[in-house]
């Protein structure tokens, strides 16, 4: 009896685990059944924000359902994400982050669980920055900032978007990495930074690429090298600084998108396959490519991974740095 009691009871959990995926799969299949609201951690205009708002009536046009796009920005983006955690967990509310959501953790004291509240869907596109020179400055590679840097120790200072901002740790990390020592000076948005290196009032800045190089052909500013691992295939001719240099040196800004926690994973990979059919059409390539982003759907697995390599990276760059948020 008590074999056969066991066996029922195996039955039962078989039977429990079966109709579980089956209610999974059924809620799947209809998904989306009402408005799709993303939570998006920059500001209207911004270049995220055009994108993801392509995006969005892409998603519109497919699954006949609004698609609506909230614009939350505050700094390391926790206002987009503390929206975007109290959402129902079932597909219909999204969020897409910068990489601003990676240093957060190590900056700011969070009211949510970067990893257990969240599940990530999709890396959607890498953007290079591009470092940049006043062309007054007596460099014209990597190699050189770092020499200049060692020669007139302290004399030399990079401009940011703000203190614990991805430009600013992109900063800190090139000084620790080439051992020299450059003044770090916040400015309130990438904007201003700019107009501080076009004037000359700061040396050096970690800008995004687009932003940048419509001044480098002008030359009221001198590029001096790409800040991703890789070559940009936007810009092939521009080497990066680590092959100039700075071997092992790498900041991507990027942009992923996440869902609330508990939303089925059935749902999670609807939505996946979505965002990489999205991702390669001509229409979306061409308009990343005009905000120098390159599409990199991935999957949910491979974005788990690389948000925990990123989040312990700058975590050991702010601690290295004593980088503190104003």
């Amino acid at each position: 009896m008590k074999h056969l009691s066991g066996h029922c009871g195996t039955l039962a959990a078989l039977l429990a685990l079966s109709l579980f995926v089956v209610a999974d799969e059924a809620r799947a299949q209809s998904y989306p059944g009402k408005t799709i609201t993303i939570s998006i951690a920059t500001a209207p205009g911004s270049a995220p924000d055009s994108i993801i708002r392509a995006m969005a009536q892409k998603m519109n046009e497919s699954w006949r359902q609004p698609v609506v796009v909230e614009n939350r920005a505050t700094a390391g983006g926790i206002a987009a994400v503390t929206t975007a955690i109290k959402g129902a967990p079932d597909g219909h509310t999204l969020l897409v982050h910068t990489a601003a959501f990676t240093i957060a953790p190590s900056m700011y004291k969070l009211p949510y669980d970067t990893f257990k509240d969240l599940r990530p869907v999709s890396i959607i596109a890498y953007v290079p920055n591009l470092l940049v020179a006043h062309p007054t400055l007596p460099v014209k590679n990597v190699r050189e900032v770092i020499a200049l840097a060692k020669a007139r120790a302290g004399d030399l200072n990079y401009a940011s978007s703000g203190s614990g901002t991805p430009a600013h740790l992109a900063g800190e990390l090139f000084k620790s990495m080439a051992g020299i020592n450059i003044l770090h000076i916040p400015y309130k948005g990438s904007p201003p930074a700019l107009i501080a290196v076009l004037s000359g009032e700061a040396s050096i800045l970690f800008s995004p690429m687009t932003i940048a190089v419509p001044h480098t052909k002008t030359g009221k500013l001198r590029a001096l090298g790409l800040t991703t691992a890789k070559r940009s295939k936007l810009l092939p001719n521009m080497p990066t600084i680590a092959e100039s240099g700075l071997p092992g040196y790498e900041v991507t800004q990027w942009y992923g998108m996440q869902v609330p926690a508990a939303t089925p994973k059935e749902i999670i990979t609807k939505i996946n396959g979505e965002v990489s059919k999205i991702l390669a059409m001509p229409d979306i390539v061409e308009k990343l490519a005009s905000f120098g982003a390159e599409p990199a759907p991935s999957t949910p697995e491979f974005m788990t991974a690389y948000v925990k390599s990123e989040v312990e990276k700058w975590a050991k760059v702010v601690k290295a740095s004593g980088a503190k948020v104003d």
